[in-house]
């Protein structure tokens, strides 16, 4: 029986805060959240749709130590410039926040109290890696080195950006520290907090496969998890920045960045619920059964949206909705070269903006979106897409139509009288491909869907050339262009 749906909340994964983002981050989760929010809003539904800044763990502070700047003061600037450029990009969120926020550090301690009352919270003694030149902790992304499983050389010490395998610094090969720059590290032993993902591993287990209608990127890297067997992950880590454990023993260390991270999701409804007035009004999106909940994010997120997320919200057992879908996307490339921000390869959002207007781009990578496999970005693709498509097909159609009525009807469009084969053919086609491009999009297909439209764009050019209004005008048969202008 298939779920009844009241509401839909609509999640986009938390871009890091350290840096201006590319447009594959754009891509995978920002815009079409976006795109799906507003089709949902124009049915009428209601919406929920939350993003915010990922403020917390390594990212932020190897970047503020690099722009000189206290970690706080640097993420606030950075929070302020993210927001303002996906405003720019014309990014419809109900809320756009972060996660250093009162509302995320009291519902990331709440559900780790909860987890640890009921027992999937696990203390343990580990390896981590120590700089001897700095005298430090190199946690995640404190250090840099060559990864174990695809030699990539340039991997963090929490998951290698180019085989998305999740890693430990100690995993690295040739560690070195990223402050100093050097490889004179030594193990030490620390004692920290393990989320008990083993414990939960027939729940979530269960839970993925009651969903096998998600998209194989997701399924397949969530199932390879389930495959290996889940093992406890660590939460804690030796950091002064981030949400503090409240926990006797580790209250001088702080959540793992991507324990608190998804908890953003809720932690920014309940700030939307409290500027609505009403501060409990985020409860029936995220603990009403009947609202359906959707994640959209890139493929490298999908082990903490599929795995440990879902783990923390069915282990801590108070009440709240897990995904209803995830939508994970594959790379987009940049000119055969793989996006990246730490190298600084590619476009990055806000340079697109003060290269050409936000449609150009909204369109074209929409078109390229890597939904099922990896796609790239290709500058002559984009130069011909924008010249054809938005040009020649809809900007042709939209610019003849407008002067047509403004030139014959004083720009008020006219009634119209006795449709021909011609009329009736191209509404039906506009009912038609209507109902594709929602069925298109009810099923989280957005390069189909505007594929579709496209395609009834040329379909509209063909009518207009078919019906010559202007010949039709010149001929006296005014009835017949006003029937072809109101069509």
């Amino acid at each position: 029986m298939a779920k009844k749906i009241k509401r839909y909340l609509i999640t986009s994964a938390l871009p890091y805060v350290n840096t201006v983002k590319h447009l594959g981050n754009l891509v995978s989760s920002l815009l079409p959240a976006d795109i799906y929010a507003r089709y949902l809003r124009q049915r009428g539904e209601e919406v929920l749709a939350v993003c915010g800044t990922d403020d917390h763990g390594t990212p932020a502070e190897v970047s503020a130590l690099e722009a000189g700047m206290p970690v706080e003061e640097f993420v606030e600037q950075m929070y302020m410039k993210q927001k303002e450029i996906y405003e720019q990009f014309g990014l419809s969120y109900d809320l756009f926040s972060r996660t250093h926020t009162k509302e995320n550090f009291e519902m990331t301690q709440h559900l780790f109290l909860k987890l640890y009352e009921n027992g999937f919270i696990k203390e343990k003694e580990i390896q981590t890696l120590y700089c001897k030149n700095c005298k430090r902790n190199l946690p995640d992304r404190f250090v840099i080195g060559t990864c174990p499983h695809c030699k990539y050389e340039h991997a963090r010490g929490d998951q290698c950006e180019n085989c998305s395998k999740v890693l430990d610094g100690i995993d690295l090969i040739n560690p070195r520290c990223i402050i100093c720059g050097k490889n004179d590290t030594e193990i030490k032993t620390s004692k920290h907090l393990f989320l008990d993902l083993g414990g939960l591993e027939e729940e979530i287990k269960t839970w993925l496969n009651s969903h096998k209608d998600w998209p194989k990127t997701t399924l397949s890297i969530a199932n390879s998890w389930i495959k290996e067997g889940l093992k406890p992950r660590c939460i804690s880590r030796d950091l002064k920045w981030g949400i503090p454990i409240p926990l006797d023993g580790y209250r001088d260390k702080v959540f793992y960045v991507w324990f608190d991270a998804p908890i953003g999701y809720i932690s920014i409804s309940m700030e939307w619920a409290k500027q609505q007035g009403n501060p409990d009004l985020w409860k029936k999106f995220w603990k009403d059964p009947e609202t359906y909940v959707v994640n959209f994010i890139g493929k490298d997120n999908v082990p903490f949206h599929a795995i440990t997320f879902p783990a923390t919200l069915a282990g801590a057992d108070d009440g709240f909705n897990l995904a209803n879908y995830i939508k994970a996307f594959q790379w987009l490339n940049y000119e055969k070269q793989k996006f990246s921000s730490s190298q600084k390869i590619g476009i990055f959002t806000d340079t697109a903006l003060q290269l050409y207007p936000a449609d150009y781009w909204r369109y074209y990578i929409m078109k390229i979106a890597p939904e099922r496999h990896d796609t790239d970005f290709l500058w002559t693709e984009f130069r011909d897409s924008i010249n054809t498509d938005l040009a020649d097909v809809l900007g042709n159609f939209v610019h003849r139509t407008l002067t047509f009525t403004n030139r014959y009807f004083s720009s008020d469009v006219p009634p119209a009288k006795n449709l021909d084969k011609e009329d009736k053919a191209i509404l039906a086609k506009m009912e038609e491909t209507g109902k594709k491009a929602s069925k298109e999009l009810q099923k989280l297909e957005f390069q189909r869907a505007l594929l579709l439209l496209l395609d009834f764009a040329r379909e509209c050019n063909r009518y207009f050339q078919l019906k010559k209004p202007w010949e039709d005008w010149k001929n006296k048969k005014h009835e017949r262009v006003a029937t072809t202008l109101n069509t």
